[in-house]
């Protein structure tokens, strides 16, 4: 059974902090690549820079990660695929620590301190509790779906 693909011009992928194997970020990047494989994903970038904290870690290529995705791969399948072909073979405790550091991650540098308060400026300005990346990503998506701040 093929997966159809969600319209991320209609709803956003799901959030960061979605777990899939006790991965982080995982299930938004697959949203992300079905969207992108149908045309539909809106604003956002399959192998983006989030996406490759996750790829990165599990040691997978993006390219050959959106091919079993073509192929329509549930998310089961691909978390299969994921850990049968992932260099990085880490345990469930390695990869719960690093799904929790992911999501307490913040803004390490002037230029991406600067970059986060733009976005925060635009989607929240007047919010003094974002302060990690999974947050100012939800509260962007909550506010560009119509949401208030």
């Amino acid at each position: 059974m093929k997966i159809p693909a969600p319209d991320l011009t209609k709803r956003p992928p799901r959030s960061p902090r979605v777990r899939l194997g006790g991965f982080a970020i995982l299930p938004r990047m697959l949203d992300k690549g079905r969207a992108a494989l149908a045309g539909q994903a809106g604003e956002y970038h399959f192998n983006c820079p989030l996406d490759q904290r996750f790829t990165g870690f599990a040691g997978i290529d993006a390219r050959q990660l959106k091919k079993q995705l073509a192929t329509g791969k549930g998310d089961g399948e691909i978390l299969s695929w994921v850990l049968a072909h992932a260099k990085n073979k880490a345990s469930e405790i390695e990869i719960a620590a690093w799904s929790a550091f992911m999501d307490r991650r913040a803004p390490a540098d002037m230029e991406s301190r600067q970059y986060f308060s733009k976005i925060q400026a635009a989607a929240a300005p007047k919010r003094e509790d974002i302060a990690t990346w999974f947050e100012l990503l939800d509260v962007d998506v909550f506010v560009t779906f119509g949401g208030k701040p």
